[in-house]
């Protein structure tokens, strides 16, 4: 197939640093390669892909510092549509800019939902285009979507499986939080599990400038003690040792985490995840198995004992079992397939019959209508 994947402009594919999106745009975009399509990413000009690199700005708009990125999502767009016969299929990863502009097209549109879909400044568009082929990443991230939108699939993430190698042994002992400081993200609560259980915590992780109030006044004073280890935003290659050689993951959120990629980072690398059971969390971990659910800060305390004595081999299978990169994209291309079936069904139903309708007394001509119309 010919495929375009219409990535974020924001950060490069994949992102240097930080970005969910941009990764998983480039797991897609490669492993679609390696199985032998013929696919253009549209993304940054510091992208790095195997795909054809149609570069829209010259590299990711937050390290050139822009504030605002839609005027560059709409000219990347233009150029989009003006190619849009080259394609098959037009994947889209940018929330919703492109419904209107593509609503002539939705028969090989897919639109992949990253984001959390609870916002209300958004549903006009959603209840307004309601055509636009829908992916979501977790059967959870559906919830607050209007009855009428048009989900074609959902597909949770995958990884490649090299990316967070396998560790048998657990070797730091210590709980990891990794991804940003912020409120929904709950760090606080991962300092409460390590200090009540007695475990050391360690936190790789960001801070936005939208949430420096919060570190100021709630995470910063809560990292001087002695197990807790603030490291800062770590690269891709250090989170392999830093996950691999942790206890657990501690993933304890509180909003309705679409996926958590972290996750299956964890899993990836033998390492269970206590994690809050919120948003896509239960259809990620299998609980006893990949992981331990909890409903509460005593549950979470509790179980860190209890990642004890979870299989590290298990939480590899787990995760090989329904989280790589190969089987992600499968269930993308039945997904593109699904569309392009539907799309030639259309095409070969049964054209109408029309009778010939007699002039009105003016003798002017009367639109023809359906044969069917016409009682025989």
């Amino acid at each position: 197939m010919r495929i375009a994947q219409i990535a974020p402009l924001s950060e490069a594919v994949p992102p240097k640093f930080y970005g969910g999106t941009e990764r998983v745009v480039s797991w897609i975009t490669e492993e679609l390669v390696r199985q032998g399509h013929d696919v253009t990413l549209f993304a940054s000009g510091d992208s790095e892909t195997s795909a054809k690199l149609a570069a829209c700005t010259p590299e990711g708009l937050r390290l050139l510092g822009y504030r605002d990125h839609t005027a560059s999502h709409l000219a990347m767009l233009h150029q989009v549509h003006r190619r849009a016969h080259e394609f098959d299929v037009l994947h889209f990863h940018i929330d919703l800019l492109q419904y209107p502009m593509f609503e002539d097209m939705n028969h090989k549109c897919i639109t992949t939902m990253h984001g959390r879909l609870d916002v209300p400044d958004f549903m006009p568009v959603y209840r307004t285009f309601t055509g636009m082929p829908l992916v979501s990443i977790s059967d959870n991230q559906r919830l607050p979507m209007p009855p009428n939108v048009n989900w074609l699939s959902t597909i949770h993430h995958g990884l490649p499986a090299q990316n967070c190698p396998y560790y048998p042994e657990a070797k730091g002992g210590y709980l990891a939080f990794l991804g940003r400081i912020s409120p929904e993200k709950r760090p606080d609560r991962a300092i409460e599990m390590a200090i009540r259980s007695g475990t050391p915590l360690k936190i790789a992780a960001k801070v936005d400038k939208a949430d420096q109030d919060y570190w100021n006044e709630v995470i910063e004073p809560m990292i001087h003690h002695p197990l807790v280890e603030f490291i800062g935003e770590i690269n891709e290659e250090q989170k392999k040792d830093f996950l691999g050689n942790a206890l657990a993951l501690a993933f304890p959120i509180d909003w309705p985490e679409p996926f958590g990629l972290v996750m299956i980072e964890a899993m990836s690398a033998g390492t269970p995840v206590i994690a809050f059971r919120n948003g896509s969390v239960p259809e990620v971990i299998a609980d006893g198995v990949s992981g331990v659910l909890c409903d509460s800060m005593d549950d979470a305390v509790a179980a860190v004992a209890k990642v004890k004595a979870l299989s590290r081999a298990g939480v590899r299978r787990h995760f090989e079992g329904g989280f790589t990169a190969e089987r992600m994209v499968q269930k993308y291309v039945a997904a593109y397939e699904e569309l392009l079936s539907r799309t030639a069904e259309v095409i070969r139903l049964p054209k109408a019959t029309f009778k010939t309708v007699p002039s009105d007394v003016n003798g002017s001509s009367r639109p023809a209508m359906p044969a069917a119309a016409f009682p025989a």
